[in-house]
């Protein structure tokens, strides 16, 4: 089957309306809510010596919890304070599971894909940001060639006159900028005062200085947003012009996430005007010229991002669509989740559960999950669809050694509905995902989560639209 590099979306808000439901947003298979706790020592050996790929490229995940300002809206694993000191004990232990977590990948394996999340990464001093990859490249063999991919978060309204300057002096050619919106009364409403000027002057700079890629993210359902006014930031957005943009649906669940809680419901945007500002920002950005990769991400067409999917080789992991399908994702820090080989495992989200750990010489992971053939299977299956909008039959049988339509005929029939929708194509060869579908590739996913089907199953998700 072809692959479509260029997938159109077909806006039908009836057949929206019908299929928004919740669901998993498929950055693992299986999810992180199937991650078991007491992960052992044994299992995370075991995953790295039957890595598929034991001399391959590594990724690097590094996690800096801190922030100084609180942002209402914000889900993330986080501390809030001003107090800068705070750092550089988090930062000592960081080095020591840098030691111990190095040990057992084989020192040639280069780190082609590095990022730092948080979290404020650029909430630590340079000397520390310095003393960080100096530590990492101690123990992993860092790249200094035009094809790495180390990015970091950054907060305009953390940055130094000269930040920029040596975040690309210690390695990074990628810089992510959280916007989320540019109107002052939304910005007041979420406590992130961030002006257009600062942002202008933060993507100005980067591209000065040669940065390669540079990312802008944006959230839809925020408090006192409406779709003039969303459209107004994404025309800012367009003309400050970034290689890749975000726009990301806000899920307001204040039981799950404090900060939220100040945020007034009664000030959200309905469910209509969401579906509006996403139909605007897909119109808007594909009519500028921007590439939809898929769910929230856009990129212009000469971005790796979008190249990767072309070739067919996009990957999805935690961060989201990335690029380096082959590599084990080895994620350090509070909170962090690894994918190694047949595993994943995540570091506690406890700060001081993880320092404890690493203090006594234990590994701070939390829990984990192990792949059944099965999980592998369905992740495979998953992965495919969600990445390139279509699936061939052969290609999966070829590898896990079955018969597709006898192996997921539930799965199928559960999709005969979709299809009468206009929303896939089924054939003898395999799946396509038609323009109506690609907005709903989650659902599309569904049908193949082995655990999401189960009839005992009650996790909560966000909305797929």
């Amino acid at each position: 089957m072809s692959n479509p590099f260029s997938p159109g979306i077909q806006w039908d808000i009836e057949l929206i309306k019908r299929y928004d439901k919740s669901g998993p947003r498929y950055t693992s298979y299986p999810t992180a809510v199937q991650f078991k706790p007491g992960f052992s020592r044994l299992q995370y050996d075991h995953a790295r010596e039957t890595s598929t790929n034991q001399s391959g490229p590594l990724s690097l995940y590094v996690h800096i919890p801190f922030c100084s300002h609180v942002c209402y809206y914000c889900a993330c694993n986080k501390i809030i304070t001003k107090h800068r000191d705070k750092a550089q004990p988090y930062l000592d232990v960081l080095f020591k599971e840098i030691e111990m977590r190095s040990q057992g990948y084989d020192a040639s394996r280069p780190i082609e894909q590095l990022h730092w999340g948080g979290g404020t990464p650029t909430f630590i001093d340079h000397e520390q940001m310095s003393a960080l990859m100096k530590k990492l490249g101690e123990h992993f063999t860092l790249l200094d060639t035009d094809d790495r991919d180390y990015s970091i978060e950054i907060d305009p309204r953390e940055l130094q006159d000269d930040t920029l300057e040596h975040l690309k002096a210690i390695g990074f050619n990628r810089v992510s900028l959280g916007v989320q919106d540019f109107n002052e009364k939304v910005q007041k409403a979420v406590n992130r005062i961030q002006p257009r000027s600062m942002t202008e002057a933060t993507l100005s700079q980067a591209r000065e200085l040669g940065f390669k890629s540079i990312n802008i993210d944006l959230i839809y359902g925020l408090p006192f947003q409406n779709r003039e006014t969303f459209k107004e930031t994404l025309e800012t957005v367009i003309e400050l012009s970034p290689d890749r943009i975000s726009v990301f649906n806000y899920a307001h669940l204040p039981e799950r996430f404090m900060p939220q809680r100040r945020i007034n419901e009664a000030d959200l945007p309905s469910s209509e005007d969401k579906l509006g500002m996403l139909e605007d920002s897909i119109k808007m950005l594909t009519d500028a010229g921007y590439h939809y990769v898929g769910m929230d991400h856009f990129a212009k067409p000469d971005d790796s991002l979008a190249q990767a999917q072309m070739a067919g080789k996009l990957h999805r992991n935690f961060q989201g669509y990335t690029t380096h399908e082959d590599c084990d994702l080895v994620a350090l820090g509070v909170s962090a989740i690894s994918q190694v080989g047949h595993s994943y495992f995540q570091n506690s989200a406890d700060i001081n559960e993880y320092m404890d750990n690493i203090c006594n010489d234990r590994l701070p992971i939390k829990r984990g999950v192990v792949l059944s053939d099965e999980d592998d299977l369905r992740r495979a299956v998953i992965k495919q669809l969600i990445c390139h909008f279509q699936l061939d039959y052969l290609d999966i049988e070829r590898v896990f050694d079955i018969d597709f339509k006898v192996h997921f005929a539930d799965a199928l029939d559960r999709l005969h509905v979709y299809q009468d929708d206009g929303l896939v194509e089924i054939n003898d060869k395999g799946i396509q995902v038609k323009d109506k579908g690609a907005l709903l590739i989650r659902n599309i996913c569904m049908q193949f989560d082995e655990y999401l089907n189960q009839p005992d199953h009650s996790i909560r998700y966000s909305k797929v639209i």
